[in-house]
């Protein structure tokens, strides 16, 4: 094997994804997110999938759809020097930071009101348990 391109396996390690990836890469595969080269059975990733399933990890890990990785990709062979990539890649960006944001509001919300709740509780149980021992 050349470093020019990486079986699955190879990819699974270099890429530290867990077993299940193969028939991820053959999912992204599917779905045009990668082309690998085929022959016979195997499949021969580039350098070329090897960038785009970084960005798709990357992707998947800020919560991008598969569908706006693929169409963030395909944004690369533009003929722009990326300017339109990249244009298009910080707009999505800046939305998904927007829900994210959004997100992390809630849930500090939803945990501050826990927290009172189980202060609450806790002071309950404190008092109905002094009730029981008066009443013994």
């Amino acid at each position: 094997m050349t470093d020019d391109v990486m079986t699955i396996r190879q990819m699974c390690e270099a890429f530290d994804v867990t077993p299940r990836t193969p028939r991820t890469l053959r999912f992204y595969e599917a779905k045009e997110l990668l082309s690998p080269v085929r022959q016979g059975q195997r499949r021969l990733f580039t350098r070329r999938d090897r960038a785009r399933l970084k960005l798709i990890l990357r992707g998947k890990r800020f919560g991008f759809s598969l569908e706006e990785l693929r169409q963030l990709l395909d944004l690369y062979d533009k003929g722009d020097q990326q300017h339109t990539q990249i244009a298009r890649a910080y707009e999505v960006a800046r939305a998904r930071l927007a829900v994210m944001e959004t997100q992390r509001n809630e849930l500090e919300a939803a945990i501050s009101d826990l927290r009172e709740q189980m202060t609450w509780g806790e002071r309950m149980l404190a008092s109905l348990k002094n009730n029981r021992d008066a009443a013994e």
